[in-house]
């Protein structure tokens, strides 16, 4: 195996941030084409299924537009591939990616297109804040309502003993079938109908447990501000009365050497001189002349 040169060494960090930096803009300017390539999906995907009774010539219309989104995506995966470093790395970090592109060519698969507007999804949710999990919760709770519904009516209709056969059924069932009620007057029929199903069922129980563990983080936050405002106080209460007991700690310690001592004070002077009392001047005795 051929070793690098020095100058290979020297400089491979710099070009591995010039690719990463390359990857990263173009990710950051497709995200806008890419978001209107999606919901141009879904209108043309929606069109035939709630408006079975359109002309050919739109129906012709919606499918170039299906095909034309789906060569966009596999536009964006190709550049994000070519422009990475690691290859094989990208390749594993993003089989979400592939599977947006592989999916829309089984034709048995036809309804999971509808994956292209999670992809956009999965891409944007992951550089938000948690400030925005409640706008994303929502959003992707109606996205999937309505991919559901659409699903679940294109596969169902048409077939013998269909409960699903209109648009409005199919956003009631997914409905009731999100929120796990299940009230039982409409019902998948085919096998894929109940693929659907089981799509719909997962996503509900996840996006409920996004919707509480947020509202559960919120009520954290709220309490630990309370508490932290509650302590701030307390704190400077126990700062005041610390403060006040050592006030009266030196004022005890004084009053106590005060009392501990029986002399009375006496005016500093020379012997003889006024406030020298007779009793300690005649006990020192005369002095001798010098």
């Amino acid at each position: 195996m051929r070793s690098e040169s020095w100058w290979q060494r020297r400089w491979r960090p710099t070009w591995q941030t010039v690719r990463v930096s390359r990857r990263e803009r173009w990710e950051s300017w497709s995200e806008g084409p890419l978001t209107v390539g999606a919901l141009l999906f879904l209108v043309a995907y929606a069109i035939p299924i709630i408006w079975p009774a359109v002309s050919e010539g739109v129906r012709a219309l919606a499918s170039g537009a299906v095909a034309l989104t789906w060569a966009m995506f596999g536009v964006d995966y190709a550049v994000r591939l070519m422009v990475s470093e690691d290859r094989r790395r990208f390749f594993l970090g993003n089989l979400f990616d592939l599977l947006v592109l592989v999916l829309p060519l089984l034709r048995p698969l036809r309804l999971l297109r509808l994956v292209t507007l999670l992809s956009v999804l999965n891409r944007t949710g992951a550089q938000g804040l948690r400030g925005r999990v409640v706008t994303y919760a929502a959003g992707g709770t109606a996205l999937l309502v309505l991919c559901g519904a659409l699903a679940i009516t294109d596969a169902e209709r048409g077939q013998p003993g269909a409960t699903i056969t209109r648009f409005v059924d199919g956003i009631w069932w997914a409905v009731t079938t999100m929120t796990t009620v299940g009230y039982g007057d409409t019902y998948p029929t085919t096998a894929t109908g109940r693929v659907v199903a089981t799509v719909l069922m997962v996503g509900g129980i996840a996006l409920l447990g996004v919707v509480t563990a947020t509202l559960a983080s919120w009520l954290v936050e709220r309490v630990t501000e309370a508490n932290e405002a509650e302590q701030a106080a307390t704190r400077a209460q126990v700062a005041d009365l610390s403060a006040q007991v050592a006030s009266l700690e030196t004022l005890l310690r004084d009053a106590l050497g005060a009392a501990s001592d029986p002399s009375p004070p006496r005016a500093p002077g020379r012997l003889g001189a006024p406030g020298q009392d007779a009793d300690s001047a005649g006990m020192l005795g005369p002095l001798s002349p010098a």
